[in-house]
């Protein structure tokens, strides 16, 4: 039997965005982020300004698997905190 090398291909990659709204607290979505992505305050806030004055920011890269339950866990949060916080997942290109 001949031996052939395999290239295994990295997993791709998705990054989870949060979009602005006119309602969910800014203390929320820093918050959301220290908690859920393990931001520091400082980047946690810079992100927020971005979400805030861009109408989105992004929050982390992941395998897709990884970027669902993230966005799943920031809207059960939003929920839970009667807040209208909405995320997505993009792939990387």
């Amino acid at each position: 039997m001949e031996r052939r090398a395999q290239r295994v291909q990295p997993p791709k990659m998705y990054q989870v965005v949060m979009l602005n709204d006119d309602y969910t607290p800014m203390e929320f979505v820093i918050a959301v982020l220290q908690e859920l992505f393990s931001k520091d305050r400082e980047t946690a806030t810079q992100i927020m300004l971005k979400i805030h004055l861009d109408g989105r920011g992004i929050c982390g890269v992941f395998p897709r698997d990884i970027a669902a339950t993230k966005v799943d866990q920031v809207h059960q949060a939003a929920l839970k905190a009667g807040h209208p916080l909405q995320a997505t997942l993009e792939p990387v290109e």
